[in-house]
């Protein structure tokens, strides 16, 4: 068989499903549970079946690191850059990344962000996702009017109310979140989302 199909799949797994179950025991356990033997009894797989797919554990925690900048920083930036013809539209595309069934993961942010006190070299990379992601969301209120110094001070009323949601790991209904939706708006935007944008976003997030 080609070696370069072998490493595609088969008994030892994937590369896939090896990324997969160390993000599982990053979020849950934190970064020394990702280690290659532990990882390998979790997977009912060979130690050895690991290095087909990577180097070292080094490049594991690499490609971690890879995955939850396109996980969480890119979905943010992608949401910055969907259609809405209204500022508070814009926002709502915004909020609904981080409800329950959207594609920013707040455990795998929450993970990392603790990883970052054992390491400057990971405390300097959430700084730079930070960085990319309030310039998301000033460079999305730019396009709409909005001053430079309002855009940035609005970007991170918008980003730090998000952080603080996942540094104090805040438990709230669906219900009770979506409640809050058309005010969390008008605070950031200080304009008043209409009825109709509501009621999609409610729709969306109500059938999720």
């Amino acid at each position: 068989m080609d070696s370069t199909a072998e490493k595609t799949g088969g008994w030892r797994g994937s590369r896939e499903v090896w990324l997969e179950a160390a993000r599982d025991a990053f979020v849950s356990s934190g970064i020394d549970a990702v280690k290659i033997q532990p990882l390998a009894n979790r997977l009912r797989l060979s130690r050895t079946s690991f290095y087909w797919f990577f180097p070292d554990r080094a490049a594991l925690l690499d490609a971690l690191l890879a995955n939850w900048e396109d996980t969480n920083t890119g979905s943010l930036e992608r949401a910055t850059q969907d259609y809405a013809e209204t500022i508070t539209e814009a926002v709502l595309n915004l909020i609904s990344v981080f409800l329950d069934g959207g594609p920013f993961e707040t455990g795998l942010d929450l993970a990392v962000r603790g990883w970052a006190h054992q390491s400057d070299e990971i405390a300097a990379r959430v700084h730079a996702a930070d960085a990319a992601r309030l310039n998301a969301i000033r460079t999305m209120f730019n396009r709409f009017g909005y001053t430079p110094g309002e855009a940035d001070v609005r970007a991170r009323t918008v980003y730090l109310t998000q952080i603080g949601y996942i540094s104090m790991q805040v438990r709230e209904s669906m219900e009770e979140r979506l409640s809050r939706v058309p005010d969390y708006v008008t605070t950031f935007t200080g304009q008043r989302p209409t009825d109709s944008e509501i009621a999609r976003f409610r729709a969306r997030h109500m059938a999720v």
